[in-house]
């Protein structure tokens, strides 16, 4: 499964880790994602995202329904 936030799309980045010698190796930062539940009161039911902490953020702003909402006009099946 790749790690890939379902609301932001963010994914993990890659560069350089530079030694002190200056040789260069490559390095990966990963997206601080986590698996959560989201009470959909339109629908009456759960569905389960699996979102980045900047993504939560933005759902406690926005709110779930125009996420989901903005998702589902981008084509993704919720």
């Amino acid at each position: 499964m790749a790690r890939v936030c379902d609301v932001t799309g963010k994914r993990k980045l890659k560069g350089n880790k530079v030694s002190h010698s200056n040789r260069k190796s490559r390095k990966f930062q990963e997206p601080n994602l986590q698996s959560k539940r989201f009470w959909l009161p339109s629908e009456k039911r759960w569905i389960k995202l699996r979102v980045s902490v900047d993504a939560i953020r933005t759902i406690d702003k926005r709110g779930i329904e125009a996420v989901v909402k903005d998702l589902r006009a981008a084509g993704r099946k919720i």
